[in-house]
């Protein structure tokens, strides 16, 4: 199973009165860094989080986002603010001996005062809620791989045919290689003749030169190389699992043969040949850099 690095997925579940939403959005990276956007009383829940999303990737850059809706379950404590109430009691007693007022002092009259009375939001328990988290987080996780897999599917069939069409160009270079040596042969006897042409040729000199050159030019250990990546290649594909590093090696050693190619041909037409393959395994190349 080949996985794309990048993709998106979504999960939302409503558990003990919350309503928790997860979505991740991940991008091509050489390793793996994962990024957490959760509300900040949420934040304990961070490194659990990560936990699982190592746990379900290998590599690429994975932004998580969470959002919990807990109106539902919010308990609300309301005490009174006994130092403030104290002191507005106080002042108001004040007022009234100093002024001569009516003594009109209620828990009505205290009660309008700001910050008489302390509201606050009771949290849940911290663990329940951790949980709660990663469960919806599984569900995206799920989303997420899906969407990965078709598109690595998409993608190692893409590099097959590429593969395919980089077979095809060996073969060229591994037909059209002899029929250079053959040529330089017959170039160099034409312009023996031309220079000696009332001389005896010395058919072995021909055989040496040609020998030399057969040498310098020959690519059979690249071509069988470059067959031998290839099958890996394909191999590497059919195992799938994370091989995105793996294939990156590979295609370098495919880019390496290619240029050893290149760097002996003396052919316009096998020159040809080589710049086309270089497309290819550079087009590979590119692909291998979406793959986990």
């Amino acid at each position: 199973m080949i996985r794309s690095m990048t993709g998106y997925g979504r999960g939302e579940c409503e558990l003990h009165d919350r309503t928790i939403t997860v979505e991740l959005r991940a991008v091509n990276n050489r390793y793996l860094d994962c990024s957490v956007k959760i509300p900040r009383v949420y934040v304990f829940a961070e490194e659990a989080i990560k936990s699982q999303v190592q746990k379900q990737v290998g590599r690429g850059k994975v932004d998580v986002f969470v959002a919990v809706d807990s109106s539902a379950a919010d308990q609300v404590a309301v005490t009174l603010n006994r130092p403030v109430a104290d002191g507005y009691y106080a002042a108001l007693k004040q007022m009234r001996d100093v002024y001569d007022l009516k003594d009109d002092l209620s828990v009505s009259l205290l009660s309008r005062f700001p910050d008489v009375f302390l509201v606050e939001k009771e949290q849940g328990d911290a663990d329940v809620i951790a949980q709660d988290i990663v469960q919806v987080l599984s569900q995206a996780l799920e989303d997420f791989n899906a969407m990965r897999q078709r598109e690595g599917e998409k993608l190692a069939e893409d590099i097959l045919g590429k593969a395919q069409r980089i077979r095809q160009l060996v073969t060229q270079v591994e037909e059209r290689s002899p029929a250079t040596v053959a040529e330089y042969r017959e170039k160099l006897r034409q312009r023996m003749e031309e220079v000696l042409s009332n001389t005896q040729i010395d058919e072995s000199r021909i055989l040496t030169e040609a020998a030399i050159f057969a040498d310098k030019v020959a690519v059979d250990e690249e071509t069988v190389r470059l067959r031998s990546h290839l099958s890996q290649l394909e191999e590497m594909l059919r195992e799938g699992g994370a091989i995105g590093r793996k294939l990156d090696f590979l295609i370098q050693e495919f880019n390496r043969e290619a240029n050893t190619i290149g760097s002996k041909c003396s052919d316009v037409e096998l020159a040809r040949v080589v710049v086309e393959l270089k497309g290819e395994i550079e087009k590979i190349r590119e692909q291998v850099q979406n793959i986990e």
